[in-house]
Formats: C-alpha cells, sequence, structure tokens
C-alpha cells in the first residue's frame, strides 16, 4: 500500500474515533521519515557535486557557490547539513574510514590464507563499486590527511598479524610495516588510475603475495 494512502486512512480512522493523539502520532512519523528522505537525497546530491568538481581542480579551489550551483541546491541548504566543502568532505571520508577500519579488522581476525584473501576480495570489490569517488580520496587531488588515516588503520589492524623473527627488533617490524603498507596503498592507487584491469580477486591474491613475500606477515 501507499505509504500516503496507509497514512490517510489511519488518520482519517483516528477522527472517526476521536483519538486525536494517534492522529499526532502518525502525522509526526510521516513527517520524520519524508524529512530523512529528504536530507538523504540533499546529502547524495552535493556529494556527487564535489566529487564532479574535484575530478578537475583540487578542493581548496572550489567555492560553496559553484558547489551548489552544480548540485542546483541553494546555499542556505547547504549551510543546514554543512558548515563548509570541508565539513562535507569529512563526512564523505569518515563513512569510508569507517567501513575499511571494520573491514580490516575482520581481515586481521582471519588466520587461513583463502578467508583473509576472500575478506580482503570484499574490500577491493568496494572499492570497484564505488570507483569514481576512491579514485579521487586516493589521487593527488584528495586529501592527504584521509590517506594517511588508510594508512593508520592497515598500519594498526594488520599490526595483529605481523610477525618477526625472534634476533630480529621492533624497528624492523616498523620497517616491514611501512614497505608492505605504503606498498599496498601505491598499488591501489595505480589500478584505480589506470581503469581498474584486474578483477577485484585478483587484486587480493597481488597484495596478499605481497605481504606474505616481504617475509613479515605470519597466517597460521
Amino acid at each position: 500500500m501507499n505509504c500516503n494512502v496507509y497514512n490517510k486512512i489511519n488518520i482519517k480512522c483516528c477522527f472517526k474515533n476521536k483519538t486525536t493523539k494517534f492522529v499526532g502520532y502518525y502525522l509526526k512519523e510521516y513527517l520524520k521519515m519524508k524529512e530523512s528522505r529528504k536530507t538523504r537525497y540533499t546529502k547524495m546530491v552535493l556529494q556527487d557535486s564535489l566529487f564532479e568538481l574535484m575530478e578537475n581542480k583540487p578542493i581548496e579551489k572550489i567555492t560553496i557557490k559553484k558547489l551548489c550551483e552544480n548540485a542546483d541546491i541553494n546555499r542556505t541548504t547547504f549551510y543546514a547539513h554543512y558548515t563548509d566543502q570541508y565539513n562535507l568532505l569529512a563526512e564523505i571520508e569518515n563513512e569510508t574510514l569507517s567501513w575499511a577500519k571494520e573491514a580490516i579488522a575482520s581481515l586481521a581476525d582471519k588466520n587461513d590464507r583463502s578467508e583473509s584473501i576472500k575478506i580482503m576480495e570484499e574490500i577491493f570489490q568496494y572499492f570497484v563499486d564505488n570507483s569514481k569517488n576512491l579514485k579521487i580520496l586516493m589521487s593527488e587531488r584528495g586529501d592527504i590527511n584521509f590517506q594517511k588515516q588508510i594508512f593508520t588503520i592497515i598500519y594498526e589492524q594488520c599490526g595483529m598479524f605481523f610477525h618477526i623473527e625472534p634476533h630480529e627488533n621492533s624497528g624492523t617490524r616498523d620497517e616491514y610495516f611501512i614497505f608492505v603498507v605504503n606498498g599496498s596503498i601505491g598499488l591501489l592507487q595505480h589500478w584505480l588510475k589506470n581503469g581498474m584491469p584486474r578483477t577485484a580477486g585478483e587484486m587480493a591474491e597481488i597484495i596478499y603475495n605481497m605481504a606474505v613475500q616481504s617475509g613479515g606477515v605470519n597466517f597460521n
């Protein structure tokens, strides 16, 4: 049943039974749902507008006026949700980081090769599904702080199963980290920039093997 029809029926019944308390409840819930959809749409349009503009210029060169014109949204509406273009970008980055942290944490709990590669494939599939935006976030036009945070998440989570020999010190472990993680990020950037010629599964295999062959990762 159509949502509008459903609410009209309930409101009509409430009036008939003189239960005005429920009239207010249904109307309030309907308006809340309607506002939520409107907010999601507004944010989605603004995010798309920002990425379109960032394809050709860095964020510091993008004005609120141009951002709103491109999104066909007035500035009052923009400021109802964000303080500036950096605040908008930060929200996008935080959503991506939250997903990445959860995904990589689940990988760190795996000690089986096939399971680890499966999780990594899911991570790369996420990049495929969101390649247009992630290509910009990970490029030279993206936020360097965001890219560093991605590095930090990988560093901290992957550190759970990073292995060094008894005769090696923690400095050696750190060097392994830097080599493997920087290499992985660089490979990711290259893959996105060149149109993702390899599948998510192939990339998962490459990253996994690169980490293992570095001598620093220990999968039981």
